[in-house]
């Protein structure tokens, strides 16, 4: 029997944005619908659904942003031999472990979950990194450093090389701080 939905919020640091998001956990699977308001890029709503196995590996991630220009859309699925982007085989993203959409930390739990629980230890994946501002997917490769058990140094090492945060989670993986970008919010 599936459990209740639980809802999160989320808040931007670095800009004027709010995120919420409905995760529904089942012995099948992981759901998970969001929206997210932002002012970033002429201001924009963005909606996302995921689909995850219960040990949190991504198997779809649905996007539609509405901004200036209108609404776009775009559907990212795993395959048997890789992902498929709007139906398409994209084999540039062949052995990507993960999506990574840029609007929320809540795709950051499923490689923390699979990072080793030591400090000083590191996980590097490469992912399927959604922009959402451009709707565009590209390989990526990001590494996360576990500092404490519930401390994570991000690093990435491919779209935005050079970018380094620190991400405090619970201790279900999920992210309630991610330096210079998203904080987790409750409401009053």
């Amino acid at each position: 029997m599936p459990e209740d939905p639980e809802i999160l919020f989320w808040r931007r640091t670095d800009v004027i944005g709010l995120e919420r998001l409905t995760l529904s956990l089942s012995a099948d699977a992981v759901l998970a619908e969001s929206t997210v308001i932002c002012m970033e890029d002429g201001g924009f709503q963005l909606d996302h659904r995921w689909t995850l196995t219960p040990d949190w590996r991504a198997q779809s991630l649905d996007v539609a942003r509405w901004g200036p220009t209108g609404l776009s859309r775009l559907n990212l699925e795993r395959t048997d031999d890789g992902w498929r982007v709007d139906g398409q085989r994209r084999a540039d993203l062949d052995g990507a472990e993960e999506p990574d959409l840029s609007v929320t930390p809540f795709c950051n739990t499923f490689p923390i979950l699979r990072t080793p629980a030591g400090a000083g230890e590191s996980r590097t994946l490469d992912t399927c990194f959604v922009d959402a501002a451009t709707m565009t997917v590209q390989r990526s490769r990001q590494r996360y450093d576990r500092i404490g058990p519930n401390q994570i140094r991000y690093v990435d090492l491919g779209v935005s090389a050079g970018f380094e945060a620190d991400i405090e989670v619970d201790n279900r993986g999920l992210v309630l701080r991610y330096q210079h970008l998203f904080e987790r919010v409750t409401p009053v």
